[in-house]
This record gives C-alpha cells, sequence and structure tokens, in this order.
C-alpha cells in the first residue's frame, strides 16, 4: 500500500509538470513510497525516477475513460492519500474514491485563478468546473493552492462550501537551480557582453500577454538599447512574429523556443518581465528572485502581488499596460535591486521545505 498516489494529465511542459516533477523526488527522499499514475500521451515525464517513486500506467488516454480504471487501482492498492492536480482530474478522483468505497484520503490541487481562467472557456466548460467546485470540491479532505488569492477566489466560486482549503508553498527553487543557471551550454544565444537582455519565460498564449510586452519592450527601444528573449513555445508565436515586425522590433527580439533548461539565461538577464494576465502564484517569478534577478511583473490575479510582498521585491504594474512595463522595465535597468534581498526572501520555495509542507497538509 503506498503512502502516497498522485494522478496527473498533464502536457509534459507546464508548470503542473515542473512542480510535481520537483516534488515527487522530494516526497520520496523524505520517506514516502509514491506511485504515479499516468495516461496514455500524458505528462508529467519522469525519465529517472527514484527508489520509492513508481511508475503505474491506468492504460487509458483520456481523463473522461480514467474513472473505472482510477477505481479499480483504488480498490487493488488502497493509498493513504491520492493526490490530483486541475479540474478535470480533481473531478474524476473524488468520485473514484466515492464509487471505490476506500478510506484513502483525496487531496485536490488548483493552482491558478479559477474564475479568470474560466472567462476565456466555453460555457460548458465554465459551468462543469463551476459545479465540481461547488459540489465534488467539498467532498474531498482538502483543497490546496499556491496563493492566498487561488484560495480567496476558490472561496467566492464554492460559495463558502470548501473549508477545508490550504496554502502550501509550491516545490520551485531546485538544489542544482545555481548549477543550471552556470551551464553556458544551456545558452539559446551569445548573451554575454553588449547591450542588456531583457527575459521572459513561459507558454507562448493569451493568458502570457506578450503582445504587451513587445508593445513595452519597443517603449524601452525609444530610451535605451536593449534586447528581449521570450522562452517557450505556443499557438501565438506567429501572430507575436508579426507583431515584431510591426513595432520594427524584431531584430532586437530573440524567440528560440522551448528551453530545457532556461536558468542559463534567465541567470543572464538585468531584468525579468512577467506580463501575465492572470496567474496562480508565478512559479519563474520566485526562480528569478532566487538568482537574484530584478522582476516587473504584472498586478494580475493572484500570485505576483504575493511573490513580490506587495511590490517592495519588485516593480507591479497594470495588467494590459504597456507604457506602465515599459516604465517598470527601465526602472529596474537603471535601479537593480539587491541580489542578496531578493534570494532570502523566497527561501520557503525550496523543494525540501515545501515537500514538507505538502506532506503536513496531507497528514503524512
Amino acid at each position: 500500500m503506498p503512502d502516497l498516489s498522485v494522478f496527473l494529465a498533464t502536457s509534459g511542459h507546464s508548470g503542473v509538470d515542473r512542480i510535481m516533477g520537483n516534488l515527487l523526488p522530494a516526497l520520496v527522499d523524505q520517506g514516502l513510497s509514491v506511485d504515479l499514475l499516468t495516461l496514455e500521451g500524458h505528462g508529467p515525464h519522469l525519465p529517472n525516477p527514484p527508489p520509492g517513486l513508481r511508475i503505474v500506467p491506468l492504460g487509458r488516454a483520456h481523463v473522461s475513460t480514467s474513472l473505472p480504471a482510477l477505481m479499480g487501482y483504488l480498490r487493488r492498492q488502497r493509498p493513504t492519500v491520492l493526490l490530483t492536480d486541475k479540474d478535470r482530474v480533481n473531478r474524476t478522483a473524488i468520485l473514484a474514491r466515492t464509487l471505490a468505497g476506500v478510506d484513502t484520503r483525496v487531496y485536490v490541487r488548483v493552482g491558478t485563478t479559477v474564475s479568470v481562467n474560466l472567462a476565456d472557456r466555453k460555457p460548458l466548460e465554465r459551468w462543469r468546473q463551476r459545479l465540481s467546485i461547488r459540489h465534488l470540491y467539498p467532498r474531498a479532505d482538502g483543497v490546496l493552492v499556491p496563493s492566498h488569492g487561488c484560495a480567496e477566489d476558490l472561496r467566492q466560486i464554492s460559495g463558502q462550501r470548501i473549508t477545508r482549503l490550504q496554502v502550501v508553498p509550491s516545490p520551485i527553487i531546485r538544489d542544482d537551480l545555481e548549477s543550471l543557471a552556470a551551464d553556458p551550454t544551456a545558452l539559446p544565444m551569445d548573451m554575454d557582453g553588449g547591450d542588456p537582455w531583457v527575459v521572459a519565460i513561459g507558454e507562448l498564449s493569451r493568458r502570457k500577454d506578450y503582445a504587451t510586452l513587445l508593445r513595452a519592450f519597443a517603449l524601452v527601444l525609444k530610451r535605451r538599447p536593449a534586447r528581449l528573449v521570450i522562452l517557450g513555445e505556443g499557438r501565438e508565436r506567429p501572430a507575436l512574429e508579426a507583431l515584431a515586425r510591426e513595432l520594427g522590433i524584431a531584430d532586437r527580439v530573440s524567440l528560440p523556443g522551448f528551453v530545457g533548461n532556461p536558468y542559463a539565461c534567465l541567470s543572464r538577464a538585468r531584468v525579468f518581465a512577467h506580463a501575465s494576465r492572470w496567474e496562480g502564484l508565478g512559479i519563474v517569478l520566485v526562480e528569478a528572485l532566487a538568482l537574484g534577478i530584478p522582476v516587473v511583473s504584472t498586478d494580475c490575479p493572484s500570485g505576483p502581488r504575493e511573490v513580490l510582498d506587495g511590490g517592495r521585491l519588485g516593480r507591479l504594474v497594470d495588467v494590459e499596460d504597456a507604457q506602465a512595463m515599459a516604465t517598470g522595465i527601465c526602472h529596474c535597468l537603471d535601479h537593480p535591486a539587491d541580489p542578496q534581498t531578493l534570494k532570502s526572501a523566497v527561501t520557503r520555495y525550496r523543494v525540501a521545505d515545501s515537500a514538507r509542507a505538502y506532506r503536513e497538509a496531507m497528514g503524512l
């Protein structure tokens, strides 16, 4: 009987992949036996799982067809705790535990600000998720979120029905972060010398709003020379490339795609720029601070204000405000924050510390 079973269905390169890729080995290191339940064609992908972390394929390709397989697993293995992330998986897990008739405790994680995220969804999906939050989530033994803003958002959506809600710091800062940052072979381009680099990292999606960042960077270039690199891939690439050409800044902007080790690039930034419309926390904000990199971020719901301590640790600007973003970038270039102050402010996000917080939250 495993101490913990984790059921996920991710893209393979999402924030959840990064969080769970850090968390699960750390929980094993702290003495737990862990099963990772997987679906065909989905992440997270852990090519070298440590002893004590078992990969268990459920033999299904979609969350919507995984309920019988998950019920069967729970009846056979009877894990002490089942942990899940994202709404479709969360509601499947709650139903599976009920229908399987086992005493496994179920904890569901929500890593984003749901109300803003749902605004972009189709009406049927909005209805489904609101229904599950109001009527299924209260049946879980606990709901785990990465920020107080996410917690308050869920309370409002659930009509105050979710009472077992806990804010748990995400496992972000790895022990090898500094060594990864020092690896020059991971750089997608030459970043040594010359004009200062502004770096952004994340999926090329509407949520990350790199269009506003490009407009802001065009304003920065009217004041001073600089270069911008955005690490990530996504469906917005053609539109962003076209906008860079339209703004006349294509020769100052690099879009190298997804980079397995973004920290070498991030550590050479003079400014990290975060233009998101919404977040649950903002994983890469924490990583930038952990490397001592000055940050300018939108004050989007919900994480950046908490990570940046209300603006003490970085510049907060309004969402979709290119002028304010440009001013923030220039300020960070002219008046960089003390790196040690930034690093010391995010120690609660160290992987081992976060893993202990997760164990405590789940009673393990």
